[in-house]
């Protein structure tokens, strides 16, 4: 995994056991994990400029003992809803009296009692509310982060979230990824009129949101209690005019053939799938579209029906893990939680559940210069304490991670 053109790095990272993701559902070593149990990965300019054995690193400025630590890609959180306002263990409550989720949302509940404190939030308050969050994930080797927008619904609100997430980015060692969600409730001031709020947000909001530069990918929520198929297109018709890419919060609650509908706009993911249909799957493996498995949500909703995980496999879709932080359906800042419920709870094996928040999740946001240690990526790594890399998804409430380099640059792990 040589470049030929490294000859003197910035910094050498050493003694290290390697778990470099690199190739396919290969890898480097033939486990499926590419594994080097002797190491080394030497930065230049804040990108990886060779990965191989430790004995055959080229010379560097400055060289990085790992004491022996497995090394892997930094991890990456492809779906979150993680900056928000207020707070729902009401509505959970709620639920194990007896309440489902769409009897609260059609009771003025749930994301519409996000949207409220969201709006009533200044852009500081809504910082500093997100931030702990946000810093207990970084603390778990997460080095790319999507956030999106959605409880806003007006555009001062969604860019008001929008721009928060930017700040984060400039806050915190971590590559945030944007994603407008303004399709995802209908505000209170368009009640009953869906299609109206759509041609709002597809005439005004989106356009002037992606003029700022705060978006750099579209989503929406298609379902009975979202937007229709035809309401979800629109948006997502607009949203390549612009030049952004879509996913789509598809198939949670009912099948309304959203995972089809985002393959056939080139979409980089379709997520949660409890109720996708074959003809879905094989729209998403023609399209290349990634299946990002949220099982936080699914335990959290105390669901009992499971995305075709067998189906996928056999199409050849990639699976993607994330950990859908949000208010009222997954509460959750742990994404190596997120690992350990996705093997658990749905059969994933420890190497599918890696690769589902490093190679995978970094294509499910178009990153294609993350998720894995290969000449040419992001220098983007975490270092763990662990005697294998199954470990990272088998102790429950366990934090292994001992540092991380966002960009080449080491740092002691966030607590």
């Amino acid at each position: 995994m040589s470049d030929a053109g490294a000859s003197r790095a910035d910094v050498l990272y050493t003694n290290a056991r390697l778990a470099t993701l690199d190739g396919g559902g290969g890898g480097g070593g033939g486990d499926g994990y590419g594994i080097d149990e002797d190491g080394a990965v030497a930065v230049r300019g804040g990108r990886i400029a060779w990965v191989g054995p430790r004995a055959e690193a080229p010379p560097a400025q400055r060289v990085h003992d790992c004491g022996g630590l497995w090394l892997t890609p930094g991890l990456v959180d492809c779906h979150t809803h993680i900056v928000y306002a207020g707070n729902r263990s009401d509505e959970w409550e709620a639920r194990l009296n007896g309440a489902t989720y769409e009897d609260i949302a059609r009771a003025g509940g749930g994301i519409m009692s996000t949207v409220r404190a969201t709006r009533a939030a200044s852009e500081d308050d809504l910082l500093a509310a997100s931030l702990p969050r946000i810093r207990a994930l970084l603390a778990e080797g997460v080095t790319t982060l999507e956030i999106k927008s959605g409880y806003g619904l007006d555009l001062a609100s969604e860019a008001k979230m929008l721009r928060v997430a930017r700040r984060v980015g400039a806050l915190l060692p971590v590559d945030v990824c944007t994603t407008f969600l303004g399709a995802h409730a209908l505000p209170p001031e368009y009640a009953g009129r869906a299609d109206d709020y759509i041609d709002m947000l597809c005439g005004e909001m989106l356009p002037a949101l992606a003029a700022q530069g705060l978006v750099d990918a579209v989503d929406a929520f298609c379902e009975r209690i979202g937007f229709s198929h035809d309401q979800t297109a629109r948006v997502f018709d607009v949203a390549r005019r612009l030049g952004l890419p879509v996913k789509l919060h598809a198939e949670q609650l009912s099948d309304q053939g959203g995972a089809a509908l985002v393959a056939r706009h080139g979409g980089l993911s379709a997520d949660h799938l409890e109720w996708l249909s074959p003809e879905g799957v094989a729209a998403m493996a023609q399209a290349g579209t990634v299946a990002v498995l949220l099982p936080g949500a699914y335990y959290f909703l105390r669901e009992t029906r499971m995305p075709p995980l067998a189906q996928l496999r056999a199409a050849g879709v990639p699976l993607a893990v994330a950990t859908d932080c949000n208010p009222g359906t997954s509460p959750m800042t742990s994404l190596l939680l997120a690992l350990n419920m996705a093997c658990t709870l749905w059969r994933l094996t420890p190497l599918e559940a890696l690769r589902g928040v490093t190679v995978n999740a970094a294509r499910a946001l178009g990153r294609a210069d993350a998720g894995s240690l290969a000449p040419g990526q992001r220098a983007d790594f975490a270092l763990w304490d662990i005697a294998r890399p199954a470990d990272l998804a088998y102790a429950i409430g366990a934090n292994p991670c001992r540092g991380v380099v966002n960009a080449g640059v080491w740092r002691d792990r966030l607590s």
